[in-house]
Parts: structure tokens; sequence; C-alpha cells
């Protein structure tokens, strides 16, 4: 049997998870999952403010923290921090490594996800890139195109791990592919083994999101417990493919099959069909059992071959944004708001500004699921957000200084305005595509922590 545990949901999950997942119980791998499509343009914009910037730098300070616990017969660390610069997050673990006293300590990077460099190249082959949702094709935004990624396969991660990599670093790989790897490492899983592989992706799905499947975002909130020690979820992988997700005795949460049963919906499409770079997985084969207390196990799931295809993350210049707020108060709080967004927005006509897109949210009525849960009465206080999006600049900015004077220029009660003008930032959009799997070639490297560091005297 081998132990992952995932102590990582997204960049700013819990600090002190990963901790705790290696120090409250047993466990071979320590898994972090950073990375979503929004998290890869963040880190792509701090990457063109930073050439040595554009990875999760949380991870580094992790690392600093787990030095003792890492290799030598302790926890192995398998995670996507490496975001669009996996070459910067090895040379910094390598700098605390060496500084605290580990330069034996052997640090794998898995590369080839980014094609940015590429693209002309791939465009002019006839790969048009298109669109997943609009069908266009990349050649519309080519100019404004920041970044891209391909979602690659989980074997250059396991053979990292095969060759003695105590901290494995990838960028863009799959959520469930960081669980993958160590199963596939451990157990010398073959690349047709199509129903442990699906198995293994399964695993990895259900505890990609963290403690989203040990208690949190439970549809039975009421019913879970410990809060403030949530344990975050423990895979104990066997060599058949099946599994048990548990959580370290004593912490808060919950793992039940509903629990299970809620993650296992997440982010689905064809459940039949469940696409990664490795397998196509059946989700409805799976077969759930309770194995005891905060023990589900999960078995008979079956897989089929992978499409010929990878995703592709592309990340592109997609205008200017800006948002801001006010709190509206008191006896008839909703009207005032209302009248306060109509005044806001009709000033802006008058003076000759329209925008591609307006939002309008009255946060504490309907902000977040509309008619779905109507509010039971008229709350005392309303907070109204508006938001633009557009090519031009200068009109955004224009925006940011029309939510201060409603103040004393809308009914009373205007209040909570702080932070000064909203200002323009710019938004960076998500592109996804589909690209010929033959036209990707990641690879792995592992060196350890002091030639990494000696390289950079």
């Amino acid at each position: 049997m081998i132990r992952i545990g995932n102590g990582q949901g997204f960049w700013g999950d819990s600090v002190d998870a990963p901790m705790r997942l290696v120090e409250d119980g047993p466990l071979d791998v320590l898994t972090l999952d950073y990375l979503a499509e929004v998290t890869m343009s963040i880190m792509q914009k701090l990457r063109r403010r930073d050439p040595e910037a554009g990875y999760a730098s949380d991870f580094v300070d992790l690392a600093r923290r787990l030095l003792p616990r890492i290799g030598s017969n302790g926890v192995r660390i398998v995670a996507n921090a490496g975001g669009v610069n996996p070459e910067a997050c090895r040379r910094a673990v390598a700098s605390v490594a060496v500084a605290g006293g580990r330069p034996d300590l052997a640090i794998g990077i898995v590369s080839g996800d980014d094609i940015f460099a590429r693209l002309d190249e791939i465009l002019a082959s006839g790969v048009r890139l298109e669109n997943m949702d609009d069908g266009r094709p990349l050649s519309a935004v080519r100019e404004r195109v920041l970044s891209a990624n391909v979602y690659i396969s989980s074997f250059p991660v396991a053979s990292a791990l095969a060759q003695g990599a105590d901290i494995v670093l990838t960028g863009r790989c799959t959520d469930p592919g960081l669980v993958l790897a160590p199963l596939i490492a451990r157990y010398g899983w073959k690349e047709d083994d199509w129903n442990r592989l699906a198995a293994g992706t399964v695993a990895g799905h259900i505890v990609e999101c963290g403690a989203q499947c040990t208690g949190g975002n439970d549809s039975r909130w009421w019913e879970v417990h410990g809060w403030d020690r949530i344990g975050y979820p423990v895979v104990e992988g066997e060599e058949d493919g099946s599994f048990v997700v548990t959580k370290h005795a004593g912490t808060g949460g919950r793992v039940t099959i509903g629990t299970i049963s809620e993650q296992l919906l997440y982010e689905m499409g064809d459940p039949r069909r469940y696409l990664t770079p490795d397998v196509t997985a059946d989700f409805t084969t799976i077969r759930l059992d309770e194995a005891g207390p905060d023990r589900v196990r999960v078995s008979g799931v079956r897989g089929a071959p992978p499409p010929p295809t990878l995703k592709v993350s592309i990340a592109y210049l997609d205008g200017w944004k800006a948002t801001g707020q006010i709190t509206v108060s008191g006896p008839r709080a909703i009207e005032k708001a209302r009248v306060c967004a109509d005044a806001l927005w009709g000033r802006l006509k008058r003076a000759g500004l329209s925008y591609e897109a307006t939002e309008t949210e009255y946060v504490g009525l309907d902000a977040c699921h509309g008619p779905l849960t109507p509010a039971d009465a008229a709350p005392g206080e309303v907070v109204l957000r508006v938001g633009v999006r557009d090519p031009d600049r200068a009109k955004v900015d224009r925006f940011g200084k029309e939510l201060a004077p409603l103040v004393t220029t809308g009914p009373p009660g205007v209040t909570g305005f702080a932070g000064g003008r909203p200002k323009a930032a710019e938004v960076v959009s998500f592109w996804p595509a589909l690209i010929p799997r033959e036209l990707v070639s990641p690879s792995m490297t592992v060196v350890r922590a002091a030639e990494v560091a000696g390289a950079l005297r």
C-alpha cells in the first residue's frame, strides 16, 4: 500500500494543511495542487514583471518548513507549483535546501508543457487551436497571447520519482495526475493498463480539491464537526487499482460515501468519458463501499485508451476591467441601491461612455443564486458591486471616478467606500484548445540541490 495525501486544492488553500498531513499520521507522498486556469493567468502576469517569477511562491516557504521530513525515508512531494516557470521554482527550492543543510535533496522538474515559443510553427502546420467554447481559431487573438501550456501525461512525473526525486515540480499537468504518477511509479503500471490508470485518475480526482472530499463544501455541512482542524484527504492505494479514501485520525471533517460522491461530480462532463492524457475513465463503473469510520473503499473502475488530442490552456490579453463597491444601509436599502446603480450608469452614459460589458450586483440580496434563494425579508443593508470591461483603458479608468460621488449625490445611507477609486486592471482570459498529442514531447530531469545552487554562482 502507498499512502498519498493531498494538502493543497488551489493556490491560496490552507498553508498549514500540508504540514499537518505530514505530521499527523503516516504518509509516503504529499501532493500539492496549486493550478487552475485563472492561476496560470496570474502566474503569467507575474512572470511578465519578473523573469524569475511565475510559480507558486508559497511552495518555497513550505519546502523550507518540510525540509527535515523530505526524502531520506521521509515523505516525497509532487506539486504543480512550477506553474509557468518550473526551472525558476527549482532554483528557488534548491537555494532553500542548500541553506537548510540539504544539498543532497533531489529535485525533479517535468517540462514540455510550455508550447508558447512554438505557437507560430504549430499554427503554420495547419493546427488551428480553435477555442473549444466558440470555435474561433487562435489566429484571431494570436498577437495578444501570453502563454500556452499543454496538460501533459503523468508518466514523466512517475519517471522522475522512479529516478529518485524527493520533490517533483511540474507545470500544467492534470490535477488527478499528481496522484496517479506516484501510483504508476510505485507499482510499475504500464501505459495500456487502462483500468488501473483509470482508478488512479479517479483517486486523484477525488482528492484534488483537498478537504472538499473530507467535509469541506459538504451539502450536509451541519453534520460536519471540527471545522477548525478539518483533515485533508489520504489515499491508500493498492497495486490492483482499488484504494481507500480516508483522513488522519483525530482530525475534523468526515469521509463518507456522500462526501466522496459529491466530489466525484465536480467538474464532470460525460461521466462515461472522463478524458485525460493517460486514459479515458468511466465514472459510471465506480463502486463505493464504507470500509470503517471515515474510510471509503473505491473499486471497479474501468478505463479505455486516451483521446488522440491533448488540451491546451492558453492565456491572452483581453482588455481592461475595474470593479468597485459601496454599502447602502438603512430602510429601503435595496431601493436605494438600485437608485445608486441607475445613477451611476446614467451619468456614465451622459458622459458619452459605453462599455463592452458591465455588471451590477446586489450582494446580500441575490448576487450569488438570484431567484433560487429569495430573501426572506428586506435586508437592512446591501452591498452594491459594479464593474466594467472594455478594450479602452481610459474608459475603464473613467468608470472608477464615478463611484465615490454617490456618497453625497445618492440617497442617504451610502457608506463603505474605501480603498480609493477602482483602477483599471488587465484582463487575462482563458482560451481552451486541443492539440494532436504527437506534437507535444514532455521531458524530465532530476538534479541535486547542490548542483542547481552551484550553477547559480
